[in-house]
């Protein structure tokens, strides 16, 4: 939630100063895609300063071209059923209806992303050692990484 904070940079020196030595720190944090990303800050941003009237039309405007795109597919490949599966069904994967995870995201402001590199960087100034990550094909999502601090020599 690091990226939720309005203070990314700050929270993630924030997160690191507990980890000792030998120790490992999980980041998850929103891949910039430049102006794909800067689009849905404003997005977000915008969401949260509507009115409590306007924003369920806001949300809908936003989802119609995805939700589109997705029952076209789902036609085309004539499996409209795995479209209405996609809202009926969609709770036993993320716990929520899909409509809630919708507005989750959509209204999931401040939004702060970060490159790779940026993470990387960041984390070695401070004495760690990436292990692991998930990163590209994330799209919007999460890049995914895991530090270990290093040992003193």
């Amino acid at each position: 939630m690091l990226h939720h904070t309005g203070a990314m940079w700050k929270a993630l020196d924030n997160a690191q100063l507990p980890v000792a030595a030998g120790g490992q720190l999980f980041v998850a944090i929103y891949n910039d895609l430049g102006n794909r990303s800067r689009r849905w800050k404003w997005i977000k941003r915008t969401y949260c300063e509507l009115p409590k009237l306007l924003k369920t039309p806001f949300v809908t405007i936003v989802i119609a071209p995805e939700e589109f795109k997705s029952m076209l597919r789902s036609l085309l490949l004539l499996k409209p059923g795995e479209y209405l599966r996609s809202w009926t069904q969609y709770d036993a994967n993320r716990g929520m209806n899909r409509w809630r995870d919708i507005l989750d995201w959509v209204g999931g402001y401040p939004y702060e992303v970060a490159r790779p590199e940026e993470i990387f960087d960041f984390c070695r100034a401070r004495g760690f050692h990436l292990t692991k990550m998930k990163c590209g094909g994330v799209g919007l999502g999460c890049n995914e990484f895991v530090f270990r601090r290093e040992l003193p020599k």
